[in-house]
């Protein structure tokens, strides 16, 4: 094992501990909130830009809806994680809410990893080095890669069909 291959397992063991100490819930209640306010955000935007009428320039009437609903959709998640997570703690679960936030924190950080390597791999020359080639670890985020275009490829109206 090599550098790389310390940096990869770092990456997913640091994400795992994040989890252990935030668990389960919170984890999920947090990426449900993120995406949730990515949604609102980019569908109802429209219906609250008419606030922002004394800004002359459309597009930053837009930004500015988008980024306030974005954050007010952030905070009332935080509220709602913070009230679920206090309720998971106070009915003893707390234990299994930590040990299911590790799996979950190890799978993010693997996901993490394998983002990183795709763009290292696609936008940089990183991908010939003598560090790469030598690598034990890259080669098994491969597949993941793959699964993962793969996935889009069959799913996605914005890449054209092979």
């Amino acid at each position: 094992m090599i550098w790389v291959d310390y940096v990869i397992i770092s990456i997913v063991v640091f994400s795992a501990l994040v989890s252990l100490i935030r668990g389960f819930v919170r984890e999920v209640l947090s990426l449900v909130t993120w995406a949730y306010a990515f949604f609102v955000a980019s569908h109802y935007y429209s219906y609250f830009v008419i606030y922002f009428t004394n800004f002359d320039e459309r597009m930053v009437r837009n930004g500015l809806a988008i980024a306030l609903l974005f954050l007010a959709t952030l905070i009332i998640g935080a509220i709602v994680n913070y009230v679920i997570s206090s309720l998971v703690e106070r009915t003893g679960l707390s234990g299994t809410n930590q040990v299911l936030g590790i799996f979950f924190g190890a799978l993010r950080g693997i996901l993490i990893v394998s983002a990183a390597l795709f763009f290292l791999d696609t936008f940089t020359s990183f991908s010939h080095s003598q560090d790469w080639q030598q690598s034990h670890l890259i080669p098994q985020f491969s597949g993941i890669i793959r699964w993962f275009f793969d996935y889009l490829q069959s799913t996605s109206s914005f890449l054209p069909e092979q």
